[in-house]
């Protein structure tokens, strides 16, 4: 028995150090590329001189400062909505009782069973009628309501002990006071993992903003780097590799700085 306890841990681990290196070695070799000369970009030559070259060409060559600055402005309006509406339909699923509640409940489950790409076409008519297209509010408009944030935070809010309402309340708190006074401080773990995962997802999201979009001004860094990494652009591989690292690097440096804020928030926002 203690045999094979001790090869199951070797085996957990030498497969867990596999899978480490495999998700690493694409990060690995994009680092190798943005700080070495192009002659190096297959040449893995421990003696290869360090050069911040690479960085400076993809920076003066497509305007990344416009991209930055959309990508801040798009990832913090979503949010921002998400947080607001998500809280209160929440809230309401959680305490209130309402004609209809369940089978309102029920339609936002169903919104997790439909994949985003599906909508793609109805959201751009429903963009164009508007006349929102090639606009910032655009992209992040069909993201507002988001029904892993309205679960995840009704869940929550069904653990808070129905007494702390009424305290607020004997303490003279009007429904909304309740909310933000109560439910919110205790949802705070909840919040935190929902928001590190919509930072995460809309950062990164190419296929949407790629459609709604045609502008520099209103294009977000994936479409930017995209376009900035044609081939028809004559761009060599350890700038398009500069240019990769410069767009992922807040999202690298944030998980570096708060990995331990990370974990805590996702297991307290699991356990209830």
């Amino acid at each position: 028995m203690i045999g094979e306890t001790l090869f199951d841990r070797i085996l957990i681990r030498a497969a867990g150090t596999i899978l480490a290196l495999l998700w690493i070695a694409p990060l690995a070799y994009a680092v190798w590329a943005a700080f070495h000369p192009a002659a190096y970009e297959a040449r893995f030559d421990l003696l290869a001189p360090l050069t911040l070259e690479n960085f400076y060409s993809a920076w003066s060559q497509a305007p990344f400062s416009r991209y930055f600055l959309n990508t801040a402005l798009l990832v913090g309006m979503i949010l921002a909505a998400q947080l607001v509406l998500c809280t209160l339909a929440a809230f309401a699923f959680a305490r209130l009782d309402f004609p209809g509640k369940s089978f309102l409940f029920g339609l936002i489950l169903v919104q997790l069973l439909v994949m985003p790409d599906i909508l793609l076409v109805e959201n751009y008519k429903t963009m164009r009628a508007l006349g929102l297209v090639d606009t910032i509010i655009a992209i992040g408009l069909p993201y507002f309501a988001s029904g892993f944030a309205i679960f995840l935070l009704r869940q929550t809010f069904m653990t808070v002990p129905k007494e702390l309402d009424d305290a607020a309340r004997v303490e003279g708190c009007s429904l909304i006071g309740v909310l933000w006074r109560v439910y919110v401080p205790l949802g705070k773990p909840a919040m935190l993992a929902f928001g590190l995962v919509s930072v995460s997802h809309h950062w990164n999201n190419f296929l949407w903003p790629l459609i709604i979009t045609n502008s520099v001004e209103t294009r977000p860094l994936t479409v930017g780097l995209s376009i900035f990494a044609t081939t028809d652009s004559g761009t060599t591989w350890s700038v398009i590799n500069a240019a990769t690292l410069m767009t992922s690097a807040p999202l690298l440096l944030g998980f570096l700085l708060f990995q331990r804020q990370f974990v805590q928030s996702f297991m307290r926002a699991g356990i209830k």
